[in-house]
């Protein structure tokens, strides 16, 4: 086992891995930018040093400063949290370089599966469904448009170094194409500094689903279940939920296994998450995320297994302490991110929070570092916390729920909470009768006014 993990990241997620380590008995280090000083992980953490101003590219993806704090702590491991390096692969050798583990996969993976198009190619091999939509990325407009016309209109065109919905764009006809992939482009290039793109089969109302995977690396692996993460805005997740309303055990079962088997195949080594579209009773893989989900809580919270602690440990070249008849399912859980942002129009709302009181009781965790008179800064992700409920059966989570974002207090600046609160109380919601678009068509209509 590691003696010390450098945490290189902020806010939540790294109180979330800092918690993890105190309970494996491992020193922890927190690293900070000067926006960052008065963290609450900072605060923690058995050793703190800072690495550069509050601009991320100065402090956070400030590799050199990261390796430098690593050499003055002594920090033998480094955990990426998600976001900023942690799915960078030359990060994860850089590390290795020094003798640092990264603790995360194997930069092969990382690199495999960050580039869009070799993912899909890779994957399909292993068994797993694919989107009808080209091999690779596409070299013209007119091969495009060839592509378009054998797979139908609506297409989506998306980067092949892409994430987070930037390089992504939907073209209804072949006259909308060329300024799809055009704006595609540059948004791709400007984001990832690739400007390679490739096309997709759009899909009309999907949901999506995705398949929470743990592996040892030496060829075990097995899945815990899958998160329905339909509710979507610009492509950003907003309300998970597992298990996913639309599936039964037999579908959730066959999809778990074809995606355990093809970790097992690969000998992926810790967290990852293989993301789906689902309509129409199929799977269509869109991508896979070689790190921690933001969303992870919702597993926890249905299987009772710690994903940070079982990273840790099969990182640092541990077994894998369940194995897939170990992993039970019980009752459902609904996770909401609040942001700092206006619920109505989402303008991000950094500044002083004056009043802070988080919900409690049975079923309910709130992750977040915020306390009162913590200082947002506009710098970073606008995440104040995750609000996370469970409850035996999903009418019964969905109930603790509207009580909890009842009970859940910030002042001093705006949260998306008065959002979730509308949600709640939505029938669609309360049913579980939504798809990607739902959220963005309900705001449209005026869902907030």
């Amino acid at each position: 086992m590691f003696d010390k993990i450098l945490i290189a990241n902020r806010g939540e997620i790294a109180l979330r891995v800092l918690r993890a380590c105190k309970e494996l008995g491992i020193a922890t280090v927190a690293v900070h930018s000067t926006a960052d000083a008065d963290a609450m992980h900072v605060r923690l953490a058995d050793e703190s040093v800072c690495i550069g101003p509050p601009p991320a590219k100065d402090s956070y993806l400030n590799v050199p400063s990261l390796l430098a704090a690593c050499e003055i702590t002594g920090a033998d491991a480094v955990h990426p949290g998600y976001g900023f390096l942690s799915e960078n692969a030359r990060f994860a050798e850089i590390l290795g370089e020094h003798n640092v583990q990264f603790i995360g996969p194997r930069p092969q993976h990382i690199r495999l599966m960050g580039d869009k198009v070799e993912a899909k190619r890779t994957v399909k091999k292993l068994g797993i469904p694919v989107v009808l939509g080209s091999d690779e990325a596409v070299s013209s407009d007119a091969e495009a448009i060839s592509i378009a016309r054998t797979i139908g209109f609506p297409v989506l065109v998306k980067a092949s170094a892409g994430g987070g919905g930037r390089g992504m764009k939907v073209a209804l006809s072949e006259d909308e194409l060329s300024t799809a992939l055009a704006t595609a482009r540059a948004e791709a290039k400007a984001a990832f500094g690739d400007d390679a793109v490739y096309l997709e089969k759009y899909l009309q109302r999907p949901r999506h689903i995705e398949i929470q995977v743990l592996g040892d690396g030496k060829g075990n692996a097995i899945h815990l279940g899958e998160r329905d993460c339909s509710l979507q805005r610009r492509h950003q997740k907003v309300l998970e939920e597992s298990p996913s309303p639309a599936l039964n055990t037999a579908r959730r079962d066959e999809i778990g296994e074809t995606v355990a088997k093809a970790m097992r195949d690969l000998k992926y080594l810790g967290v990852g998450t293989v993301e789906f579209l689902y309509e129409d009773g199929r799977f269509y893989f869109i991508e896979m995320n070689t790190r921690i989900q933001v969303e992870h809580p919702v597993t926890e919270m249905i299987t009772d297994i710690d994903l940070i602690l079982e990273q840790i440990r099969t990182a640092a070249g541990g077994d894998l302490t369940v194995t897939q008849k170990d992993v039970k399912f019980h009752g459902h859980a609904i996770e909401c991110r609040i942001n700092a942002e206006n619920a109505a129009t989402f303008r991000p709302s950094p500044g002083k929070i004056l009043s802070y009181h988080p919900p409690g009781g049975l079923g309910v965790r709130v992750d977040s570092a915020v306390y009162q008179g913590y200082e947002i800064p506009p710098f970073y992700d606008s995440l104040v916390g995750k609000l996370i409920v469970h409850g035996k059966t999903r009418n019964e989570c969905v109930a603790r729920l509207k009580r909890s974002l009842d009970e859940f207090v910030i002042e001093g600046i705006d949260t998306t909470l008065p959002l979730f609160r509308t949600l709640v109380r939505n029938q669609d919601i309360i049913d579980g009768n939504y798809h990607i678009h739902w959220l963005e068509n309900f705001l449209a209509g005026g869902g907030m006014k």
